[in-house]
């Protein structure tokens, strides 16, 4: 415990006796000179700006944002955190320990006896054993950090999006009259403890997981916005609030966790679209909200033009590509050429990402990273049959397919019949005349493919 290093009567030479008697492995030179290097603290100097009570809290915030952004720039979640911390009037102190714990423990299961054995105050809190929980929880689906537990905990009990609203409140902000009351602090950290509480709530926060997981995003390199799930949270929370049934939830909430991925709607300005939805949710209620903005959102010619349009890209984590193979797995669909091993198995087992016009190819060609590495190109294969395709052009590989399904020897896995080559090629948005293809036909290649896997993910979708 080094706040003992600043007690009045420190003793150092004591101090680091009794450490290396505990610690029999330590060394006492070095435990001496980092001791000192934690003692010149004490002669460090602090700035310290003093506000005016009567300030209002936009323009205190603006002066916290000025001041820190010669340095590590603070956001409104740093702020809402130290208003919660130095509240000991209303267990600040716990609160803000509880946000900060969770986040670690969900990351860092074996933290928890670290918890339990230096802080015995906070382990006998109602906190500590709510999240008990997580010391034998090793999913990496939704690691949130602070900001993201707070944020869900905020806007799923306040129905607001935007975090300076959490630290007006904090204040005692009255939105109406624009005065500051005790009572408005009081009723803030009883429901934003509340909140915090509903988020690390061992069955809501599982049976959360399980709805994203079903919705095909089996593993965290699928899920490239972490606001969109947070806020896919958000609404599981303020569904079961509203008493809305259990199957409903999950349609709703897998719905606009896939929709929101595919229109990137939180990749813009999140907290102005974050507060509009849940106010529009509470307002108008799910069903109809959610009808009028997914068909706004996802009509036909998105489908057919936009979506393949948008699939224009190189980049692996293209949320496009994400939801592509989140497709595949809620679709159950096999890996390419395969006949027994999923998707799912696949991507939870890191498997590769095969070329299906192979780069070194495409290289050959003098063709740019952008235009090899096209996601429209890239399929989920297992490791063994992407190197026995090495480098064969298309016309190759398929040609010697065709002879596989006709009796001739196994090249590229345990497909054997042309019923079978026709299915896996279909799941893999592959045209079926790949045999006829050369170079020249690349780029007519990759605008079938994308008008394919657009189609895919309809389907996927429609089907959530």
């Amino acid at each position: 415990d080094i706040s003992e290093i600043f007690d009045s009567g420190f003793k150092q030479h004591r101090f680091v006796t009794d450490y290396c008697t505990r610690n029999p492995d330590a060394d006492a030179d070095l435990l001496h000179e980092r001791v000192s290097t934690v003692l010149h603290i004490r002669n460090n100097t602090l700035g310290i700006i003093e506000l005016e009570s009567s300030l209002d809290i936009e323009t205190v915030t603006e002066i916290f944002i000025r001041v820190n952004s010669a340095g590590v720039s603070l956001s409104q979640a740093d702020f809402a955190m130290s208003k919660i911390a130095v509240n000991e009037n209303h267990d600040g102190p716990n609160l803000r320990k509880a946000i900060d714990y969770f986040c670690h423990l969900a990351v860092a299961p074996d933290f928890y006896n670290t918890i339990e054995r230096n802080d015995s105050s906070f382990a006998s809190t109602d906190y500590f054993q709510k999240m008990a929980w997580l010391r034998k929880e090793n999913d990496d689906l939704y690691d949130p950090s602070y900001n993201d537990m707070l944020r869900v905990a905020f806007t799923s009990r306040f129905r607001r999006g935007r975090l300076q609203d959490l630290v007006a409140l904090l204040s005692g902000r009255d939105f109406g009259t624009k005065e500051y009351k005790q009572e408005i602090v009081e009723e803030t950290f009883r429901s934003l403890r509340t909140g915090v509480l509903n988020f690390m709530n061992e069955y809501h926060f599982n049976q959360f997981i399980m709805i994203i997981r079903s919705a095909g995003f089996v593993n965290s390199s699928l899920i490239g916005s972490q606001m969109s799930l947070n806020f896919a949270y958000i609404l599981y929370l303020t569904l079961r609030e509203h008493g809305v049934a259990a199957g409903d939830i999950q349609r709703h909430v897998s719905r606009w966790f896939a929709m929101s991925i595919l229109t990137g709607r939180y990749s813009g300005s999140p907290e102005s679209t974050i507060d509009l939805d849940i106010r529009q949710i509470e307002a108008q209620g799910i069903e109809a909200y959610a009808d009028t903005l997914i068909r706004g959102q996802l009509s036909d010619a998105f489908w057919d033009t936009t979506l393949p349009q948008a699939m224009d890209t190189s980049s692996a984590m293209s949320p496009y590509f994400n939801i592509y193979r989140a497709a595949q797995v809620k679709l159950n669909d096999r890996g390419f050429l395969s006949r027994d091993i999923t998707v799912r198995d696949l991507i939870e087992r890191r498997s590769d990402i095969h070329h299906v016009f192979p780069r070194d190819i495409l290289k050959k060609a003098n063709m740019t990273r952008g235009q090899y590495n096209q996601i429209a190109n890239y399929v989920i294969a297992q490791t063994e049959i992407n190197i026995q395709i090495g480098n064969k052009s298309p016309s190759v590989y398929f040609g010697q397919l065709r002879e596989q399904v006709s009796g001739s020897a196994r090249y590229y896995g345990n497909i054997d019949t042309p019923e079978e080559l026709r299915a896996n090629l279909e799941m893999n948005c592959i045209p079926q005349d790949m045999e006829q293809m050369t170079l020249d036909d690349y780029p007519a290649f990759l605008s079938a493919r994308r008008k394919l896997m657009a189609q895919k993910i309809k389907t996927y979708f429609q089907m959530l």
